[in-house]
C-alpha cells in the first residue's frame, strides 16, 4: 500500500499475506452545469448539459462530494452495536475482547508491511489509529486477490463474493476478525461504502485490462486502486478545527494524493509490469512520443523515452502539489504520517530521474538515509497550523 492511508496504495507491496487471504470460496444534484476545476488543471463540464459523456474526473468527483457530505453530517453516525455472528469462534470471549484482538492483529499487519506509516499512526489517538489499521488491512487483502500468490485462481465471481462480504460487514455482519475490525470502524465514522466498492472494481479491471488508451482511462483506474484509499481515510483522520478549507477541498486533495501515489507506482514499475505483459501508460501519449509497447518490452532507454518520462513525472508531481494543499488541513494528530509518506513517496520520482529514466532494469527507491532526513521535515510541516502552511504552499 502506498500510504495514507491517504498515502498508502495497495499496489506498492509485492509481499504476500497468505494468512490474510479471504476464504472467498466459502459462502457462509439536479442537473449540474457548473464548471469544475480538477487537480489535473483541466476544465471539465457536467455531462448533463455540456457533454453527454462524462469524464472520469467528473464521475470520481461525484464520489468526493458524497463523501464530503457524510463528514458534514457526522452527528448521524450509526449507533448500532457490532454483532459478531457464529462464524467467528469466541472461545468464551466477549465481543469487546474479540474487537480488541481484531484491531491488534490489524496493527501487527500494518507494522509488518507499512513500517514508516505504522510509526506515524502511533501519534494518533488510539481509536483513530485502530480504525486506520482496519482500513489498511482490508485494502491490502483486496489487492492480494489479484496480485497475491493465488491471483491466478481469482475470477470475477470471486470478486463478486468479496464485494458481498464487504456489504455484509457494512451492515454489521463480519465474516472474520479483520472484517469485524472494519465493521466496527465504519459504524463509528462517516465512511461510505462506495470507495470500497470502487477498489474492488479496480481489481476487476486488473483481471481483464492491461492497456489504457488515454489518461482519462488511466485516471479512473488510479482512482479505483489508490484514490479510493484517501476517501476511505479522511473521515477517520479528521479535519482540523482550525481549517478554513471546505470539506470538498480536503477530500479532493486526498484523492489527488492517491492518484499521485499510483502514477508513481506505475512509473517505478514499468519494467516489472512489462515482464507481466502489462503497460500502464496512456497509449495515445506513447504514440505521440513516437513510442509503442514494443519499445517498452525491449527496455531500451532512448532520447524519446527520456522525454516521455519527463512529461509523465511532471504530471505526477502536479498531483503531489495538489495533495500538499490538503494534508495541512487534517487533524493535527493525523498529519505527521501523511506528510512523511507523501514526502518519501514523492522522492521515488527523483530516484527515477537519478537512474537516468531507466525504469526497465533499475528499481527506483528511497534509501534509509533520505528517509531519516525526511521524517523530521515531515514532522515540522505537521506541527504548523493549516492556514500558515497552506499559504506557504500556495505562494511557492
Amino acid at each position: 500500500m502506498s500510504g495514507v492511508l491517504w498515502v498508502v496504495s495497495p499496489k506498492e507491496n509485492a509481499n504476500s499475506l497468505l494468512s490474510l487471504m479471504p476464504r472467498i470460496g466459502s459462502p457462509r444534484r439536479s442537473k449540474l452545469c457548473s464548471r469544475l476545476t480538477f487537480s489535473t488543471g483541466v476544465l471539465a463540464y457536467s455531462g448533463a448539459v455540456a457533454h453527454p459523456i462524462r469524464s472520469s474526473e467528473e464521475m470520481v468527483y461525484e464520489v468526493v462530494l458524497k463523501q464530503a457530505a457524510l463528514v458534514r453530517e457526522q452527528s448521524r453516525v450509526k449507533e448500532r452495536a457490532l454483532e459478531l455472528d457464529e462464524r467467528i469462534e469466541t472461545d468464551g470471549l466477549s465481543n469487546w475482547d474479540l474487537l480488541n484482538q481484531a484491531y491488534d492483529r490489524c496493527g501487527e499487519v500494518c507494522a509488518e508491511y507499512a513500517k514508516t506509516f505504522y510509526l506515524g499512526t502511533l501519534l494518533m489517538t488510539p481509536e483513530r489509529r485502530r480504525a486506520v489499521w482496519a482500513i489498511y488491512v482490508w485494502c491490502r487483502r483486496t489487492d492480494e486477490l489479484v496480485d497475491g500468490p493465488n491471483a491466478s485462481y481469482i475470477t470475477p465471481k470471486a470478486l463478486d463474493r468479496w464485494e458481498k462480504r464487504l456489504t455484509d460487514l457494512f451492515e454489521g455482519r463480519p465474516y472474520d476478525m479483520y472484517d469485524a475490525a472494519l465493521s466496527d470502524t465504519v459504524s463509528k465514522y462517516p465512511v461510505d461504502i462506495q470507495p470500497f466498492k470502487d477498489m474492488v472494481e479496480g481489481m476487476r479491471l486488473d483481471l481483464i485490462k492491461s492497456r489504457y488508451q488515454n489518461f482519462d482511462e488511466l485516471y479512473l483506474y488510479c482512482y479505483y486502486v489508490a484514490g479510493t484509499v484517501g476517501l476511505m481515510s479522511v473521515p477517520v483522520m479528521g479535519i482540523s478545527p482550525e481549517s478554513k478549507a471546505s470539506t470538498e477541498t480536503v477530500y479532493n486533495a486526498a484523492l489527488a494524493l492517491g492518484i499521485a501515489n499510483q502514477l508513481t507506482n506505475i512509473l517505478r514499475d514499468v519494467g516489472e509490469d512489462a515482464r507481466r505483459g502489462r503497460v500502464y501508460l496512456p497509449q495515445d501519449e506513447l504514440a505521440q512520443a513516437g513510442l509503442s509497447d514494443d519499445d517498452i518490452f525491449r527496455g531500451k532507454v532512448t532520447d524519446k523515452w527520456k522525454m516521455f518520462m519527463k512529461g509523465q513525472i511532471k504530471r505526477a508531481r502536479m498531483f503531489f502539489d495538489e495533495a500538499e494543499k490538503g494534508v495541512s488541513e487534517l487533524n493535527s494528530a493525523s498529519r505527521w504520517p501523511v506528510w512523511a509518506s507523501l514526502l518519501l513517496y514523492r522522492q521515488i520520482l527523483d530516484a527515477i530521474e537519478a537512474n537516468g529514466y531507466d525504469n526497465f532494469t533499475k528499481r527506483a527507491y528511497v534509501g534509509k538515509a533520505k528517509k531519516l532526513v525526511s521524517l523530521p521535515v515531515a514532522y515540522g510541516r505537521a506541527v504548523i497550523g493549516p492556514s500558515k502552511l497552506t499559504k506557504q504552499l500556495v505562494s511557492r
